[in-house]
């Protein structure tokens, strides 16, 4: 039997959300949540919330483009200022699962207040092979996946965007800031503003798939290997060495192992 196609599976997808009528999309404004909201507008029209929930250890450039991706697509969209977590201070271990719970049972109370029934989230096909804790809070809290339930795949995702016209379908992965601390350091948030200016800063330079990994006064920063040439040069022409020491870091590297995703991550079971 031949697997369903991309358009196959994007027509399931709309059917499923037809089903729904109304929904809450928990929106970061990156690729998978972004097709899941244009796809919700499609099926659902005015019976779909995005809402996009900004902590101390999100990047603020991504708030800012939630709202404005949002806005292109006409879709009602509310912004949820939350304070640092105390249960995440000191970077756990588990801080996906416990962050994934904390946050979407506080999507849960935003649907039940407009009387909504469904929360949905952007995991994809492909985000089962990956380290995901974060999956089972969403379970227990009864979160659905409808990209995932209709088998889209990242590539599948981005291949749509592209053709529905949505600017998302080239961004790279993005992970919060607290993926770039190693477990177990206390968390301030000057540290994650730190970070995020850093982080900033190299993109801006044109690097758009960086990671700023922070190990004290050790900035270590990861590019894909064969951007690492780039960095340097880049260094030469833009002071990337001096801008970050200015941020207060002592030492800056370079991981000659380029960039990957979850470096700092300790899987437990």
């Amino acid at each position: 039997m031949s697997q369903p196609t991309k358009d196959e599976k994007y027509r399931n997808l709309l059917d499923g959300l037809r089903s729904m009528q109304r929904a809450v999309v928990a929106f970061s404004g990156g690729l998978d949540s972004t097709f899941l909201l244009y796809a919700a507008r499609q099926a659902m029209g005015d019976g779909v919330l995005a809402v996009t929930i900004s902590t101390p250890y999100m990047a603020q450039a991504e708030v800012e483009e939630a709202s404005g991706a949002a806005l292109a697509m006409q879709a009602a969209h509310r912004v949820l200022d939350v304070p640092f977590p105390e249960l995440l201070r000191d970077n756990p271990p588990e801080r996906c699962y416990l962050c994934k719970k904390a946050l979407f049972t506080l999507l849960g109370q935003v649907a039940a207040a407009d009387n909504i029934e469904h929360v949905l989230d952007g995991t994809n096909l492909d985000d089962l092979d990956d380290y995901r804790p974060g999956l089972k809070a969403l379970g227990e809290l009864g979160v659905k996946s409808p990209l995932l339930t209709a088998g889209l795949t990242k590539k599948d995702i981005r291949d749509l965007s592209r053709e529905h016209g949505l600017a998302s379908w080239g961004k790279p992965a993005a992970a919060c800031l607290l993926s770039r601390i190693p477990h177990g350091t206390r968390i301030d948030d000057a540290e994650l503003r730190r970070i995020d200016q850093a982080e900033q800063f190299l993109k801006e330079l044109g690097f758009a798939a960086v990671r700023l990994r922070s190990h004290g006064e050790l900035a270590r920063i990861e590019v894909p290997r064969e951007q690492i040439a780039d960095l340097i040069e880049a260094d030469k022409r833009s002071g990337i060495d001096a801008r970050l020491k200015s941020l207060g870091y002592r030492h800056v590297a370079v991981d000659l192992a380029g960039y990957r995703m979850g470096s700092l991550n300790v899987k437990t079971s």
